[in-house]
Parts: C-alpha cells; sequence; structure tokens
C-alpha cells in the first residue's frame, strides 16, 4: 500500500514515487478535514491518521467525502470514550461492512448494528440508529461500557457487544480485521 505524505507545498506525494499528484479535489478535502479536526493534538497526527484510513477504507466507501466524514466522526466519538479508533473500524468492518443503512435479520441497525431496544432503554424513542452520527455514539458508548465492565479485556468486551458472550467466534473476527487492515 503506498503512503501519501503532504509536503509543505500542499501537494501529496507518494514517496516511492517521486511525486505523482493525486486528484486535488480529495487533496482539499483531506485538508479541510486535517484543518478542521478537534479530536487530535497535533495536525501531523491527523493528516497521517485520515490519508492512511481512507486509504484503507476506499475497498468500502468509494465517495472520499464520506470516507471522511465516517473518519471524523469515528475518530473523535471514539476519543471521547477513549476507545481505539482503528478498533472501532474493524467492529464497523465486521458488524456491516460500513453500510450506513443496514439492518440485521435480528433488527440491529446501522455500521455499528446497534438494536433499537436501547431507545427505549434510555428514554429516546425517537433516535434514528441509520443516522450515522447517532449510530456511532450508541455503539461506542456500548464498546466501552463492555469494555470496563470485563476490565480491558477485548475479546470478552467485542463478545458482550455482539450478543455473544462466551464464544470468540465474533471477537476473533474483529481482532483478526483490526490487525489485517486497521492497526
Amino acid at each position: 500500500m503506498a503512503v501519501w505524505v503532504l509536503s509543505s507545498e500542499l501537494s501529496w506525494a507518494n514517496p516511492s514515487d517521486s511525486g505523482q499528484e493525486v486528484d486535488p479535489a480529495l487533496r482539499q478535502l483531506l485538508l479541510n478535514t486535517i484543518a478542521n479536526s478537534q479530536s487530535f493534538a497535533d495536525k501531523y497526527d491527523a493528516e497521517v491518521w485520515f490519508v492512511g484510513m481512507s486509504e484503507r477504507l476506499r475497498p468500502f466507501i468509494k465517495d472520499p467525502a464520506k470516507r471522511m466524514a465516517l473518519l471524523r466522526k469515528v475518530h473523535h466519538y471514539a476519543n471521547v470514550h477513549d476507545v481505539q479508533p482503528s478498533l472501532v473500524l474493524a467492529v464497523i468492518e465486521i458488524e456491516s461492512h460500513f453500510n450506513q443503512y443496514a439492518v440485521s435479520r435480528v433488527g440491529a441497525q446501522g455500521v455499528m448494528q446497534v438494536m433499537p431496544f436501547w431507545k427505549d432503554e434510555i428514554g429516546r424513542p425517537d433516535d434514528n440508529l441509520i443516522d450515522l452520527e447517532t449510530n456511532l455514539q450508541y455503539g461506542i458508548t456500548i464498546l466501552r461500557h463492555y469494555l470496563d465492565r470485563e476490565k480491558g479485556k477485548w475479546p470478552e468486551a467485542l463478545a458482550r457487544y455482539n450478543g455473544s458472550y462466551g464464544s470468540y467466534r465474533y471477537s476473533i473476527k474483529v481482532m483478526d480485521a483490526w490487525h489485517r487492515r486497521w492497526k
């Protein structure tokens, strides 16, 4: 996989490819995303993360603007709840393959496949779990809760998130996706 670097002249270059240009619209989108990112302490870290994750996300989401919107929200809410954004991306890959409109056979909805009963549990029956931001808020909060409950043990927390506690099949899938693509 090629790594693209933002040069001081604000042009994208592949270090191994002596300055090949990329789509200027994508370049501007990335620059805007990096400049407006509030969940990074350092703009260089933001640049590296967004560029790298955008390329990894390309097979799932073709539209660069949609990729950037998802990445910005995942990074923000993951950091709010002290969850690794790359692990959230692995959960989303396994849960919905980044399909915002996914609905499972048991009724789980959105990218993180949140069960609708949670809306009633917290007294917000009108929340739209298909809405990306709402789904991420619910999903990452639930994931953090299970991580705390399991004292930092990811396999157990992921199994609880999936409703398959006692089996590690789901946890293995997520951890495999995390190590293979997102870490």
